[in-house]
């Protein structure tokens, strides 16, 4: 039986799944149809008989070209899940804003590269646990990466006092209000920042969802 075949039943199918890279999958089984002649698991979904005469649409998702039907698309939507994409989203974002800190102090040498790591990492972190196929979940990654690069940055800024002066990096945080966080980052910013932090935002925004299109 060919892959088309399997399909067709797997398409009539209550435990029918689609995933954005292997298309539709067994739900149980979590992977694309292996059955020579007839699945052990079938069972008919009485909502495609209703809608037997639905038109598909072909979608290009991230590069894949995909058939849906309209239910699989909603399908598609209602897997989002914000609230996981945004705390994911900070958690990674804020583990490399601290990782951009330590290794700036720790080398005495600000790699900017590194704000490029972070919205990357923040964009697929957010696509994988979001789900998300809408420019909103773009959005979020974007500003996550966006606060992440400058929380590195200002860490980074943190530590080198700390060095300067001396005293241990948590005391400085003591005495760091809201105008002294600005006067250090303006003191400390350039132009090549402001390509980093352009970088970052956009990969953060790119790789936050899955872009579906007809």
């Amino acid at each position: 039986m060919t892959r088309e075949e399997q399909i067709k039943f797997c398409e009539k199918c209550e435990f029918r799944k689609f995933d954005a890279k292997q298309g539709i999958i067994c739900s149980l089984t979590e992977k694309p149809a292996t059955f020579v002649d007839r699945c052990g698991f079938f069972k008919e979904d009485i909502t495609v008989l209703q809608n037997k005469t639905e038109s598909k649409k072909t979608y290009d998702i991230n590069g894949s070209k995909v058939r849906l039907s309209k239910e699989m698309y909603e399908k598609l939507k209602m897997e989002q899940n914000y609230g996981k994409a945004i705390i994911s989203g900070l958690i990674v974002g804020i583990l490399g804003a601290f990782l951009w800190g330590l290794i700036t102090v720790t080398t005495y040498f600000q790699i900017g590269y590194m704000a490029i790591a972070i919205g990357a990492g923040v964009g697929f972190t957010v696509r994988k646990f979001g789900n998300g196929i809408q420019i909103s979940f773009g959005v979020i990654g974007a500003v996550i990466s966006f606060f992440s690069v400058v929380l590195g940055n200002f860490l980074s800024q943190i530590g080198f006092i700390a060095l300067q002066y001396d005293v241990d990096y948590w005391e400085v945080f003591q005495w760091v209000d809201f105008p002294i966080f600005n006067q250090i980052m303006k003191e400390t910013f350039n132009l090549i920042d402001i390509i980093f932090y352009a970088i970052a935002i956009s990969e953060g925004y790119a790789f936050a969802f899955k872009k579906i299109k007809n």
